[in-house]
């Protein structure tokens, strides 16, 4: 019986834990960079846009595709780092459970 109510604090624990580190991803604040920095874009943790900047250098009409593609190129890299630290959070706190390969959480 110890062993159950044992193992039901820990549940809450991991809990609490689960939950801190959620906050602390969608407070995150990630830049993604294309072009050398003529485009930034400023993502949260949860992947929502939270900024864009454009060099000048760049408002040419002749240049409007590569400005589309590094704007694209830019939120990739934003998002990609998102997630890299996203996971970085979240290995840390599930640290020693046997999970199966892959297996990602929250569910």
């Amino acid at each position: 019986m110890r062993d159950i109510m044992g193992m039901m604090g820990k549940v809450k624990e991991m809990q609490a834990k689960m939950e801190k580190a959620q906050q602390e991803i969608a407070a995150l604040e990630v830049e993604g960079k294309a072009g050398g920095g003529l485009v930034t874009v400023i993502l949260s943790g949860k992947g929502e846009l939270r900024g864009l900047k454009i060099d000048p250098s760049l408002f040419k009409e002749d240049e409007v595709e590569i400005l589309e593609d590094l704007i694209v190129a830019a939120h990739k890299d934003a998002k990609d780092k998102s997630e890299a630290q996203a996971q970085e959070k979240m290995a840390a706190l599930t640290a020693g459970l046997p999970l199966p390969p892959g297996m990602k959480l929250p569910f």
